[in-house]
């Protein structure tokens, strides 16, 4: 390391975000950006720690101790080449990805001061474009053909290996513009669509072909090529089956985001089509990112007011008895949406939703809720206690997540990845799933 002691001196600092009053008026990205100088300093408290458990932590397997390293030294461009080697879309992950590698750093463990590795990521890939170490390459084509059924991280991540391993790649993409999630689940304020427009602008360079409006139904693929990618990934949003379901103003999560996305995109609904919380009071059920999605975006519309309740317990501050390391920390997330104002509550059933005249909601029954060891073991039992009571609401937002979808027995030379395949999950799972994907179809293919 160029600097194994720096971790003594330089303390962690984050880049932190714009202010509130100034981030709800629009929907530019939140975070900020340290100067090149800082950015150097916080590479350097990258320890000589011995074992990277960061790396053993990444999904991706990313080699952060090497990017750190380079960046710490000026050295951008061999940071982007070691850090692209096994990450094909860092400006993604750099955004939005929760930091497995910084839960896992030694200075998370002995100091709960991890390094920087998901701020520094993404300022490796941005001053690559920036400096234009970005550029459009040719392969040499092995005259095979492969169809990738999705767009979204797996899919991109599945198509972009494929083509550097020489295959003729079409992407399939049932919406009008690739990137899935990436595109209409995650808002602008967390990832502006520029970025996606930007690495697809380079794929489509090095020769991958995009079709978008065009469904596919994976039980009746298009005809004419050598192997199939399936990353279609959950569809289905999981649904709260309740009296009241139907009132108007019941929405899932996705109806808020992808509309929204699609508006700062330029399309236009009519007034009963837009779904929006302007002048609202707003209710978001579920407690993950999802739902933080929407108390963002609902800030940004004019919401009067935002509440979010969990059924589960509320996480412990800071630390957790319950997840040591290497668990994953169940710790209380505070996002930069629920710092923007918003009533947060756990141990929280809904009975049902209340009703007007006109059948639009105005209210949600809740019910306190305790969970007890299940004798059997496995997941805890879910015990109403009876306590009961309204929320005033205007609007809810179903946010509780995604069922995993159920894939048809498939030829051989069909393989799944990304959500598709494992259910819900992160986007640089996503994207490992993806590459591994790849590995396997050209394993295939040149048997």
């Amino acid at each position: 390391m160029g600097n194994p002691k720096a971790f003594l001196t330089v303390p962690r600092q984050d880049a932190g975000y714009r202010p509130i009053h100034e981030r709800i008026a629009d929907f530019g990205e939140v975070e900020q950006t340290l100067n090149t100088s800082d950015r150097r300093l916080q590479a350097s408290r990258c320890m000589d720690c011995g074992v990277p458990f960061c790396h053993w932590a990444c999904p991706l397997g990313n080699r952060p101790p090497e990017f750190q390293d380079a960046i710490y030294k000026g050295e951008w461009k061999m940071a982007y080449e070691i850090l692209t080697a096994t990450n094909d879309f860092p400006e993604f992950t750099g955004r939005i990805c929760p930091a497995l590698c910084e839960k896992s750093c030694v200075l998370k463990l002995s100091m709960n001061a991890p390094v920087t590795i998901r701020e520094d990521e993404c300022s490796v890939i941005e001053a690559a474009f920036r400096e234009g170490y970005v550029q459009p390459r040719k392969f040499e084509r092995n005259g095979k053909k492969v169809a990738v059924i999705g767009s979204g991280p797996a899919g991109l991540a599945a198509a972009n290996q494929l083509n550097h391993r020489g295959y003729e790649i079409t992407v399939y993409e049932k919406d009008e513009y690739p990137g899935g999630l990436l595109r209409f689940g995650i808002p602008n304020f967390k990832l502006q669509k520029t970025v996606i427009d930007r690495r697809i602008k380079v794929m489509q360079a090095e020769g991958i072909t995009f079709k978008t409006n065009t469904p596919v139904d994976v039980e009746k693929l298009p005809a004419g090529y050598d192997a199939y990618c399936i990353c279609t990934g959950t569809p289905t949003a999981r649904d709260l089956k309740v009296p009241g379901r139907d009132l108007k103003g019941v929405h899932f999560a996705l109806e808020l985001l992808s509309q929204q996305n699609r508006v700062l995109a330029g399309q236009t609904f009519s007034a009963m089509e837009r779904v929006t919380a302007k002048g609202k009071r707003v209710l978001v059920i579920g407690g993950g990112d999802t739902g933080s999605d929407c108390i963002g975006t609902s800030h940004r519309q004019g919401a009067v007011s935002v509440t979010q309740i969990e059924i589960m317990p509320k996480p412990p501050v800071g630390s957790n008895p319950n997840t040591p390391w290497p668990q994953w920390p169940v710790v209380l997330k505070t996002s930069s949406s629920h710092e923007e104002g918003c009533e947060r509550r756990w141990l929280l059933t809904t009975n049902k939703f209340i009703g007007t005249k006109d059948n639009r909601v105005c209210g949600a029954e809740v019910e306190e809720v305790e969970w007890k060891p299940n004798p059997d073991g496995g997941r805890p039992i879910m015990v109403p206690t009876g306590k009961k009571e309204t929320i005033e609401c205007d609007i809810v937002f179903l946010a509780m997540g995604f069922l995993r979808p159920e894939q048809p027995n498939f030829a051989e030379n069909v393989f799944v990845a990304g959500d598709a395949a494992t259910g819900a999950s992160l986007v640089v799972r996503c994207i490992a799933g993806g590459r591994k994907a790849a590995q396997q179809i050209d394993a295939y293919l040149s048997k």
